[in-house]
């Protein structure tokens, strides 16, 4: 591991590349541009981040990508399916291995989400563009350092409870919606020796990645979940059980 974040923000690239004039308006190079401009803002110049889609050979994830990874940012919406096996289980090995991974939005239904949690990861949603308040309820979390309480977003969709993940590790932030609902909006989880961090505002139709105080969050997250060890390698066995307890 390097002292500065080596960070690889990836995105289906979907919405933006299919005409879609609204997501396009807010978006016109990528919601991984923008996500990587932002980090670049707040992490600065040392920080090496780099992007990826889903259009690119093995989804710009190939073995030594992810080597060369500490924190992968997940954002997919309409093309999960699209995500093949194969790539799936190689972020999952570098997850299990020690690379932290911050899945956002609408990728609460990622493959890779959904392998981590081990559930269906299912919500309730509606999309009105109606306010959003994250508000902090862990304050002393590292990813909610110098954050306001609460963060306004003036315009997103709604996501909202019975939300099917495990019981988090931590849950971070909580958040509330015009309609009344409320969302369990950022939490935490270790599995194997990588951590993830799931934070749910960021909708395509909606200019969320451009909020300072959403980009503050995502750099919160990536410093949070950089490994603080070498990353392990894993055998072909990973799965078997009580690999984790073996001593080498």
């Amino acid at each position: 591991m390097t002292n500065a974040p080596r960070i690889l923000v990836w995105n289906e690239n979907v919405h933006e590349t299919s005409g879609d004039a609204g997501v396009i308006r807010h978006y016109p190079h990528g919601i991984h541009e923008v996500i990587a401009a932002g980090l670049r803002g707040v992490l600065g110049d040392a920080a090496d981040i780099r992007t990826a889609t889903l259009q690119q050979p093995e989804h710009g994830l190939t073995e030594d990508v992810l080597a060369q990874t500490d924190v992968l940012l997940w954002w997919g919406h309409v093309a999960h399916d699209q995500v093949s096996d194969e790539v799936v289980d190689r972020v999952h090995a570098h997850v299990l291995g020690g690379m932290g991974i911050i899945v956002l939005h609408s990728g609460h239904y990622s493959k890779i989400f959904r392998r981590l949690m081990g559930s269906s990861c299912s919500l309730k949603w509606r999309s009105d563009g109606e306010r959003e308040l994250v508000w902090t309820i862990a304050p002393r979390h590292p990813i909610a350092e110098g954050v306001p309480h609460p963060i306004v977003i003036p315009e997103q969709e709604m996501y909202g409870e019975f939300f099917d993940i495990p019981v988090p590790e931590e849950t971070v932030f909580l958040s509330t919606f015009a309609g009344g609902e409320v969302f369990r909006s950022g939490v935490t989880y270790t599995r194997g020796y990588g951590r993830v961090f799931y934070f749910s505002p960021g909708d395509q139709e909606f200019p969320v990645y451009h909020h300072p105080d959403v980009v503050r969050v995502l750099a919160n997250g990536v410093r949070w979940a950089m490994a603080t060890h070498e990353r392990r390698p894993l055998p072909a066995d990973y799965h078997a059980p009580g690999w984790f307890d073996r001593v080498d």
